[in-house]
């Protein structure tokens, strides 16, 4: 429980190539959440990570090796969520921006390369982290790094940290860990178990505005996230998936399938993790729920039932190389989904 690692395991048969220590367990008083949370980012030959405890690094991907390493716990006063940090750090070319939360640095822009801080955010209402993870958006003439915080979906100048926008509306849920959704300024979240809400971003005498274009009840929200599809997003909502116009919100079905999950899309197809441990092939189309397949892994982990909150699958489906992915609680699942030639 006292540490925390990044591993690197061979495509071919799973066996570890390296483990790297990055630091401690966020809360390790919760017997429930007290383990990593967070997925790394690759770019190139560096690995980017957060440990649940707020210790960010960076890592040779073929070694293993940290290049530089902080804590922004610690180094710059942030404060996380009630489950410690969850957030895998976005790459944005020189620049790698985490979310330390709090009142003095609550969103910050890292040299890549170093480390070093090249700016820091003092949100207003200094706002503990979140549980998503933060995404560029090019809207009312800014560019900017869009996260979802404990108090809202907010938006900074990307070259300044500059506080620009809030979207408070999603914030009613019990957790805020739905990554937003941006396209042609338009920007997506979800308030956990209670709906989804669209912003379209404008320019306003020299800043930007958020006008809110609809929000609802049964629009995707749930923890494992929405993909916008041409112009329709897919995510859980309720009990299952759901299909929505994106810049109308417009259910076009609603399917039950294996319940909630995290998505993934590919190829015309969406991969769906369900929190239940089955996996499920749909197709990404607004006409219908057309289910593909479902299957459940053989041999999955036991889950810890005891509690308000029960352990469940959470994590991500990965689609690369012809392979698909599937993580859970201390075990890796990987399907070949493309014939090889």
């Amino acid at each position: 429980m006292e540490n925390e690692f990044v591993q690197a395991l061979s495509t071919q048969d799973g066996k570890p190539l390296w483990t790297t220590r990055i630091g401690n367990v966020g809360n390790p008083s919760d017997f429930l959440y007290a383990k990593a949370r967070s997925t790394p980012t690759v770019e190139g030959d560096f690995i980017y990570a957060l440990s649940s405890d707020g210790d960010v690094a960076c890592l040779e991907t073929g070694s293993g090796k940290i290049r530089w390493q902080k804590s922004i716990r610690k180094e710059l006063g942030g404060q996380a969520g009630v489950w410690a940090y969850a957030e895998s750090p976005l790459v944005d070319g020189d620049v790698v921006v985490v979310t330390p939360g709090g009142a003095q640095a609550t969103i910050v822009a890292l040299n890549k390369k170093t480390g070093a801080v090249i700016w820091k955010s003092a949100v207003p209402g200094g706002d503990p982290a979140g549980y998503a993870s933060a995404i560029v958006v090019q809207a009312g003439g800014r560019k900017q790094y869009v996260q979802f915080l404990s108090k809202g979906i907010v938006g900074v100048d990307a070259k300044t940290g500059e506080f620009l926008w809030r979207y408070a509306e999603v914030a009613k849920g019990m957790a805020q860990m739905v990554t937003p959704v941006a396209r042609d300024g338009y920007v997506y979240g979800g308030a956990n178990g209670i709906g989804g809400g669209l912003v379209r971003l404008k320019s306003d005498r020299g800043r930007v505005a958020a006008e809110q274009v609809y929000f609802a009840r049964s629009l995707p929200n749930s923890m494992g996230g929405s993909v916008l599809v041409g112009d329709y997003l897919y995510g859980s909502a309720g009990t299952g998936l759901v299909a929505i116009e994106f810049t109308t919100g417009k259910i076009k079905w609603q399917g039950e399938g294996i319940g909630r999950g995290s998505v993934a899309y590919a190829d015309g197809l969406l991969y769906l993790h369900g929190e239940n441990g089955e996996v499920a092939l749909v197709e990404a189309t607004p006409e219908a729920y057309r289910e593909k397949g479902r299957f459940t892994p053989p041999s999955p982990p036991k889950r810890n039932k005891l509690g308000p909150y029960p352990e469940k699958a959470w994590t991500y489906p990965v689609i690369a190389n012809g392979r698909l992915y599937i993580r859970d609680i201390g075990t890796l699942w990987a399907y070949a989904i493309k014939a090889s030639r």
